[in-house]
């Protein structure tokens, strides 16, 4: 009799640091050079204009945030917009499809 028993992080390994894929890191670092670049050339005097600059960061942080039972906010964005959006009425193509 084989047993196997899969550890349920084995996908881990497969990402960088365990946790952030490479467009995840891609997209906190285009949001924290953006925001680097927005706060050295505004140079914001006002804390609404400093929050304003460091909405890159913030959006790209909360992206990439890990959630239980997806990989990150937004994976989970990403698949509402495709159940809200892609075609709902199925084909259906199985083994029965001519079975009458």
């Amino acid at each position: 009799m084989n047993l196997y028993i899969i550890p349920a992080n084995s996908n881990a390994g497969k990402l960088i640091f365990n946790m952030f894929t490479k467009f995840d890191l891609i997209l906190v670092s285009s949001g924290t050079i953006i925001t680097i670049l927005a706060v050295t050339i505004f140079q914001p005097g006002s804390f609404q204009a400093l929050i304003f600059c460091l909405l890159p960061l913030l959006i790209g942080a909360v992206l990439v945030i890990p959630i239980p039972h997806y990989h990150n906010v937004y994976i989970v964005l990403k698949e509402l917009i495709e159940f809200f959006y892609k075609r709902r009425n199925y084909k259906w193509e199985g083994w029965c499809d001519r079975d009458e």
